[in-house]
């Protein structure tokens, strides 16, 4: 089991440590309603340090990253960040990923902690051009600073103008007094805020800037638990358990990042699936009984039928009702339609909703 860098200091401000994609974390600090709210209203930190970061460097490495992502990296400028998934040989999805462009010679692929040498060897594995690779996973250190009091929180740390920062763009500069970090706008919790990248040997020193500037924001170190129900509040996917090896993107919804304005692993079969659509699709949905639906709990239709799985499910701390995301035969992935959780031998009701569930 790996450690990030502030393992130890997360242990010493009362974290529940549990291993997660290899690494010991902080899972919940206050208890995650508590903390999932603080994120929505004020400003909260995740250190999600268990992320990986890869740099291309050279002449030729953005004709790589086209290689093998989904999206189109021509469109990118100094400073801007493009979200896209790398795509399998036979349909499926490597990993969901981020590009930061640096300059037209310099990236910044961002990528799952679950996925860190998986993706490693299968991007080298199409490094024919010749692209300089650096895994600085282990030297990294980053924290999501997010929350709608995050700029305001973190305006006096830097010279970076943080409120007018696009979404999805970054900076580097100087922030708490260290120089080279990079701020991004970014995040994982649909609720505003930024992500900053730092080298390890720095990262006490800024998490500590972070908490006493945001000590009158009501400031709050924030685990994976909540982590998990902001993002699944929002539809997002997580890599393992929406999406996967075996997926497809098109049912999970990640059509709008396949472009096909050049050759990239897998396009023309892709391309082919796109035309013809799939079978499956999927969607959000909301319970309408009690019960909370679960990875792989069976979605069934009025007669008890199956017609697909949930991926992902919590007790939504906003709505204070239980929340989803699976995959259902495409008849049934009309909003408003009735499907049913099979939970526990019983078959609960629940309705198609299209995500963000909380506005």
């Amino acid at each position: 089991m790996k450690n990030i860098a502030l393992a130890e200091h997360h242990v010493a401000l009362g974290a529940k440590m549990v291993p997660f994609a290899g690494f010991n974390m902080p899972v919940q600090y206050s208890g995650i309603n508590d903390e999932h709210e603080t994120v929505r209203t004020a400003v909260g930190v995740f250190d999600v340090s268990h992320m990986g970061e890869f740099i291309l460097k050279g002449e030729k490495a953005m004709d790589l990253i086209q290689k093998i992502s989904s999206n189109d990296v021509s469109k990118l400028y100094d400073g801007k960040i493009q979200y896209a998934y790398i795509p399998n040989e036979t349909g499926g999805i490597v990993d969901d990923f981020l590009t930061y462009r640096i300059d037209a010679q310099t990236y910044l692929l961002v990528v799952n902690a679950s996925n860190i040498e998986k993706d490693w060897k299968w991007i080298s594995n199409y490094n024919d051009y010749d692209v300089e690779m650096q895994d600085i996973s282990d030297k990294t250190s980053l924290f999501a600073v997010q929350g709608p009091k995050a700029a305001e929180a973190l305006e006096g740390l830097t010279d970076i103008e943080l409120a007018k920062m696009e979404y999805y763009t970054f900076k580097k500069g100087t922030f708490a007094g260290v120089d080279n970090v990079l701020i991004s706008a970014t995040g994982y919790t649909g609720a505003g805020g930024f992500e900053i990248y730092v080298a390890n040997e720095n990262a006490k020193k800024i998490w500590d800037a972070i908490f006493q500037a945001g000590e009158a924001y009501g400031i709050k170190p924030i685990g994976l638990g909540a982590r998990d129900t902001l993002r699944l509040e929002m539809g997002f996917c997580l890599y393992g358990n929406d999406i996967d090896e075996n997926t497809s993107p098109f049912a999970a919804g990640l059509g709008w990042v396949t472009k096909f304005t050049n050759d990239f692993v897998n396009s023309d079969n892709l391309k082919a699936e796109k035309e013809n659509g799939g079978s499956q699709k999927l969607v959000g949905f909301e319970m309408l009984e009690r019960g909370i639906p679960r990875h792989d709990y069976e979605i069934v239709d009025a007669e008890g039928n199956k017609i697909g799985r949930v991926t992902s499910g919590t007790q939504s701390p906003t709505l204070k009702k239980s929340i989803g995301l699976g995959y259902v035969d495409k008849a049934f992935s009309k909003e408003g339609t009735d499907i049913y959780i099979s939970i526990r031998n019983q078959t609960v009701k629940a309705v198609v909703k299209k995500p963000p569930f909380v506005k």
